[in-house]
């Protein structure tokens, strides 16, 4: 199901592949060319820059969606809540992604919770000014056409991931994933320090679970902490690779 690739931001598995693939220009240009930011302002839309402390709720499932969120910096969640009362993580988002565009398909509301995971920031970008962007700029269009790609391609994996490996292994996978392992566009592998209740929310074990993983990482030296910083070394991937 996935390529064995680690260039472009792939994770892999011992069963296939649990990847990676974040939303980025066409290859034809450098990573991280293409400032979100940047692009908005000289396209004249006026996008709300928000700052989320950790455990912060970005937005709950239920309320009104009206506009798009981009993550410049730190990392989220999305869950959904059944009528029975049991929650799961459907995604994890970090810098370079976009969240929150169902109301761009005619969801008048948010179908699950976004929650920032970490010390987040976020262009929220009202909805009218998000569809004239796709109209009427076909680089910006392009970006986001590509991230929706990849983001279902990554459900996918996350959903192969959850049926298939060990609490362990899905660790492992989680804290790959918010260090931007494989990714070109970042060397930067030290992330503020986790709650392990958050953790066990976003592998969907308990928090025992998560404590023993984090203990035996630590003791192996695949993740060092570090001041108030994890670290999480390449050596890590030896768990998701290991039968």
């Amino acid at each position: 199901m996935r390529s064995t690739a680690l260039k472009g931001g792939s994770v892999p598995c011992s069963r296939g592949m649990i990847g990676v693939q974040m939303a980025r220009k066409p290859p034809a240009n450098p990573p991280n060319s293409f400032d979100v930011q940047v692009f908005l302002k000289s396209a004249g839309v006026s996008a709300r820059m928000v700052r989320f402390a950790s455990g912060t709720l970005v937005f709950s499932q239920g309320a009104q969606a009206n506009s798009v969120f981009y993550v410049q910096e730190g990392g989220a969640t999305l869950s959904v809540l059944s009528s029975a009362g049991k929650e799961a993580v459907v995604a994890m988002l970090g810098p370079g992604d976009f969240f929150g565009e169902g109301c761009l398909a005619g969801q008048t509301l948010r179908m699950g919770t976004a929650k920032a995971v970490m010390p987040t920031m976020l262009l929220r970008i009202p909805k009218r000014d998000m569809l004239w962007l796709l109209h009427n700029h076909s680089e910006f269009s392009d970006r986001f056409i590509a991230h929706m790609l990849t983001r279902n391609i990554r459900i996918e994996e996350d959903l192969v991931d959850q049926l298939f490996n060990s609490s362990e292994k899905r660790l492992a996978r989680t804290l790959l994933l918010l260090a931007r392992y494989g990714r070109e566009d970042t060397s930067q592998r030290l992330l503020p320090k986790l709650s392990q209740e958050t953790l066990a929310e976003m592998v969907g074990t308990t928090r025992s679970r998560v404590n023993f993983f984090m203990n035996k990482f630590r003791k192996l030296g695949l993740i060092e902490y570090n001041g108030g910083g994890l670290k999480v070394n390449s050596s890590l991937l030896s768990v998701v690779l290991h039968d």
